[in-house]
């Protein structure tokens, strides 16, 4: 139980002491300075705790929200403040100063708290806010104002707030307003029975596996089922976010968890699909496989866009301006988001396609929306990077980098880059990329070609590693390696003409583009790329194509389908293993998106 520490008299009347332990402090009362320090020492070391004024006067979300987000090592709102274990020497060192500034004599509790969380921020500890909106944390100074503050707090509906505040500050059209206005309650559902997050996350992900299962079937009862199941599933994905906010269950499994099943859950409904019509005697699997390529990539456009330029300075271009005064258009606002089909839009038309259709015209439909999605981001992306003059910092060339996944080949030419062509790193990584999935296309099974183009790809894959990517364009390196990877394993299953083939390819591709994920979810998080140990172990980008090509090259139709299935599973055990280790781990990040502010 963590220790909250009221300092001061306490106010007849109040309702504090009792909203603290509703929120699971164990409290303590303290007269001074002195007292404050002695309980906080006798506190438990391992566990959190608050100082709180007790003339405080506010809701009881607000104290919810300043003293226990687990995210934050140290936190505070107007009269209380809040640290995690690893601030308690922080928090100790500020109550010791104001212990001692008086000497023998007891110090006044009139604003300690407020002054805790000054030299909090003094000592460099980065102490987190939370924007309150209309909730009210005050502390009165005499009773006229408390009662004035009492009433404030009467005005405004708490629990009403807290609803508001579980749903994301952004989201698409589909999800605000035909899942969030319902969901919001099923969230507090689960809170009030103790359900977690990850909990209803893992029911989201099985109810999405029986889906792709349903559509295995290739029935149409089952392509019905499929349909609504994959609605209910996106239903329980929206409610474990809106859970994790509206009760504060942040965990580092939790944010693995989500990153990962978002993409797991759609992939294997494509997979699904492709049986289902398998069974229906109509082969889709280059329709799923590339489904799945282009929803990577345009991913991997965002990632890269987003790390390029979050942190850079001079980020101003006419595009974002332009794009800023649409914002104050209403209906631009949604119509923009719906175009590019967020998961919302996409899983809805997927799953009313599945249920009055057939997975060809899913497939055809889903490769259009998403095509013509991928078409206007990344061109109004261009436009920007080309039209601003932003300085980008280290750190973005360094995740840019981290994003390419190039591994041992790679590095090692990077000791001959002057004898190398001399070509910019997004030029480089387009033409590589151009040649080896073009020579594989053109080149009949079995041909020495794709070879050759594979060994061009390696020969400049060094382009994205001899100087930073700090160019205007250098965000569109990590994208066109992803694309010629993956479009090389696709066309190469696509030529070798056995059954399975497509299917191993669509393994191949998971296993790896679940290794690209994992990736950017680590630098979101700012625990930087995954270990150099694993990208050498798994070939890097230019080494895995090669593979592939010298394997179709070698190996006979029936032999290379079990060379990508083997492959595969070789790479999935490694980087699932991996995966699952750091996040886990005590040291992983907390990655979550946020909801509307309070």
């Amino acid at each position: 139980m963590s220790t909250a520490i009221l300092t001061g008299q306490p106010v007849p009347g109040s309702s504090l002491e009792g909203d603290l332990r509703s929120l699971g402090f164990d409290v303590r009362l303290a007269s001074d300075a002195g007292e404050t320090e002695a309980l906080l020492a006798a506190a438990p070391a391992n566990e959190r705790v608050a100082v709180v004024d007790a003339r405080f006067v506010g809701h009881v979300h607000a104290l919810r929200l300043g003293l226990t987000d687990p995210r934050f090592a140290a936190s505070a709102l107007p009269g209380a403040v809040s640290v995690q274990p690893e601030a308690r020497r922080a928090l100790a060192r500020a109550v010791a100063h104001e212990t001692a500034a008086a000497g023998s004599v007891a110090v006044t509790t009139e604003n300690l708290v407020d002054r805790l969380g000054a030299a909090l921020d003094a000592d460099g500890l980065a102490v987190h806010r939370p924007e309150l909106g209309s909730l009210v944390a005050a502390v009165p100074a005499d009773p006229q104002e408390r009662n004035e503050v009492r009433q404030s707090v009467l005005a405004v509906d708490d629990e009403a707030v807290r609803l508001r505040s579980a749903v994301k500050a952004r989201d698409g059209f589909f999800t605000t307003y035909c899942i969030s206005p319902y969901s919001r309650y099923i969230a507090r559902w689960c809170a009030r029975r103790g359900l977690t997050p990850n909990q209803v996350t893992t029911a989201s992900l099985i109810t999405a596996l029986i889906a792709a299962s349903c559509a295995a079937t290739g029935t149409r009862l089952g392509f019905v089922a499929a349909g609504l199941l994959l609605l209910f599933s996106f239903v329980l994905d929206c409610t474990d976010g809106q859970l994790a906010r509206y009760s504060l269950q942040y965990s580092t499994l939790g944010a693995w968890l989500d990153a990962t099943f978002d993409r797991a859950k759609e992939y294997a409904y494509y997979a699904g699909l492709a049986l289902g019509a398998a069974r229906g005697g109509d082969d889709v699997w280059a329709l799923a496989l590339g489904a799945m390529i282009l929803q990577t990539c345009r991913h991997v456009v965002d990632f890269s866009f987003n790390e390029a330029n979050h942190d850079a300075e001079a980020n101003t271009s006419p595009t974002a301006a332009l794009s800023g005064k649409l914002d104050s258009v209403g209906w631009t606002v949604w119509v923009r988001r719906m175009i590019v089909l967020p998961i919302g839009e996409r899983w809805a038309m997927i799953a009313v396609l599945t249920a009055l259709t057939t997975p060809r015209i899913t497939f055809y439909a889903l490769l259009a929306g998403c095509a013509f999605a991928a078409t206007y981001t990344t061109a109004g992306r261009v436009l920007r990077s080309l039209t601003r003059k932003a300085r980008r910092t280290d750190r973005a060339a360094r995740a840019l980098v981290d994003l390419t996944d190039s591994g041992p080949l790679a590095e090692y030419l990077t000791r001959f880059a002057g004898r190398l062509p001399r070509i910019g790193p997004a030029l480089g990584a387009f033409v590589a990329g151009a040649i080896v999935v073009t020579s594989a296309a053109l080149a009949p099974y079995g041909s020495w070609w794709p070879v050759l183009g594979a060994a061009v790809y390696v020969l400049l894959s060094p382009a994205a590693l001899v100087r930073p990517l700090k160019g205007a364009l250098d965000w569109l390196v990590p994208p066109f390696y992803r694309a010629a990877e993956y479009l090389t394993v696709l066309v190469l299953a696509a030529h070798a003409g056995v059954n399975g083939a497509l299917p191993a390819a669509f393994g191949l591709v998971a296993a790896v583009a679940y290794h690209h994920y994992d990736t950017v979810y680590r630098i979101r998080g700012n625990a930087g790329a995954p270990p150099h140990w694993l990208v050498r172990a798994i070939g890097g980008h230019e080494g895995r194509t090669l593979l592939v090509t010298v394997l179709a090259a070698l190996l006979a139709a029936s032999q290379f389908k079990v060379a990508l299935t083997a492959f595969a599973v070789a790479v999935a055990l490694l980087v699932l293993a991996e995966s699952i280790r750091f996040w886990v781990s005590t040291g992983a990040p907390a990655v979550h998106d946020e909801g509307e502010p309070a």
